[in-house]
C-alpha cells in the first residue's frame, strides 16, 4: 500500500519550512523578514486584482497561489518566532467570519437584504474596534492601503458618524475650490504648496467616488489600461509608417489617440 500525497496545502507548508531551514533552505528566503516580504505581499495582491481585470482566470489561479504563498510566509516567519502559525491564521479569520455572519451562523435573524446586512458587519466591525481599545472611528484603516484607496475608506468611516456633505453638488463645489487654490499655488511656485493642494484635490475626487458607489482605486486601474492601450494604438499606427512616437508630434499623437477612442466603440 503506498502513501497517500500530502495535501496540497500541507505540500506547500512543507516546502516553506525547507525553504526557511537556516542550514539547507534557500538564502534568500531564510534572511527574509515581516517587514522585507511586506511590499511582495502587496504586489502579489495587486496583480491578482489585475488579473481579475483582465478576465484571465488562468492567471488568476496563479497569482491566487503567489498570494496564498505569501500568507504561508509570514506565518511561517510568526512559527519560527513564536508568535503564531498558519492554524492560528486559519482559525482566526473563520472566528471572525462567524462573528460577523451572526444571521448566518448564529441566532440572529436574517437581515432582509444585502445593505442592511453590510451595516451589520459594520455594526459589528465597530464593536470589535471597542473591544481592541480603538475607539477612534478611523482608527482601523490601515496606513498600508494605496492612498486612493485609503482616501475613499477613511471618508467612508467618517461618512458612517454624519460626517459627509448631503450631496454630490457639494462635493464638486469643493473640487472647484480645491482647484483654484491648486492654481493659485502653481502661480506662487511653492513646490510644497503645489504638493499640498494636488493632495487636497486628489482625497476630493476620492471621496466623489466613495459618493458615486464607485471604488476610486478600480477607476483609476481601469484607465491606466485604457492609456496604455491607446497610446499602443498610436505606437502600431506610426509603425506603419517605420516611425516611433518620438519621430511624430503632440498634433498627430492627439489625432492617433482620438482614432483610438473611435476604434474601441467599434
Amino acid at each position: 500500500m503506498t502513501d497517500m500525497p500530502p495535501a496540497p496545502l500541507d505540500r506547500l507548508r512543507a516546502i516553506m519550512v525547507r525553504l526557511r531551514d537556516p542550514v539547507t533552505g534557500c538564502p534568500w528566503d531564510v534572511e527574509q523578514t515581516f517587514s522585507t516580504i511586506a511590499p511582495y505581499t502587496l504586489e502579489e495582491a495587486y496583480e491578482v486584482a489585475d488579473a481579475i481585470e483582465r478576465g484571465d482566470f488562468d492567471e488568476l489561479k496563479s497569482e491566487l497561489g503567489d498570494l496564498l504563498f505569501q500568507v504561508v510566509f509570514h506565518a511561517r516567519m510568526a512559527e519560527e518566532a513564536g508568535l503564531f502559525d498558519f492554524d492560528a491564521v486559519a482559525g482566526a479569520i473563520a472566528d471572525k467570519l462567524e462573528r460577523r455572519h451572526p444571521h448566518v451562523f448564529g441566532d440572529e435573524a436574517a437581515k432582509a437584504d444585502a445593505a442592511s446586512q453590510k451595516a451589520r458587519w459594520e455594526d459589528i466591525k465597530a464593536a470589535e474596534r471597542t473591544a481592541k481599545a480603538q475607539h477612534g472611528v478611523l482608527d482601523d484603516v490601515p496606513v498600508g492601503l494605496p492612498a486612493l484607496a485609503r482616501a475613499a475608506k477613511l471618508t467612508k468611516r467618517a461618512a458612517r458618524v454624519g460626517f459627509d456633505w448631503p450631496s454630490t453638488a457639494e462635493v464638486f463645489a469643493k473640487l472647484d475650490e480645491e482647484v483654484a487654490e491648486l492654481k493659485v499655488e502653481i502661480a506662487a511656485g511653492s513646490p510644497e504648496r503645489m504638493k499640498d493642494e494636488v493632495g487636497d484635490l486628489l482625497f476630493v475626487v476620492a471621496n466623489l467616488a466613495r459618493k458615486l458607489g464607485i471604488e476610486p482605486e478600480d477607476a483609476l486601474r481601469g484607465s491606466n489600461a485604457k492609456f496604455v492601450r491607446r497610446f499602443a494604438f498610436i505606437e502600431a499606427e506610426l509603425a506603419k509608417d517605420g516611425r516611433t512616437p518620438d519621430q511624430s508630434d503632440l498634433t498627430e499623437m492627439d489625432a492617433l489617440w482620438n482614432g483610438a477612442k473611435v476604434a474601441e466603440r467599434g
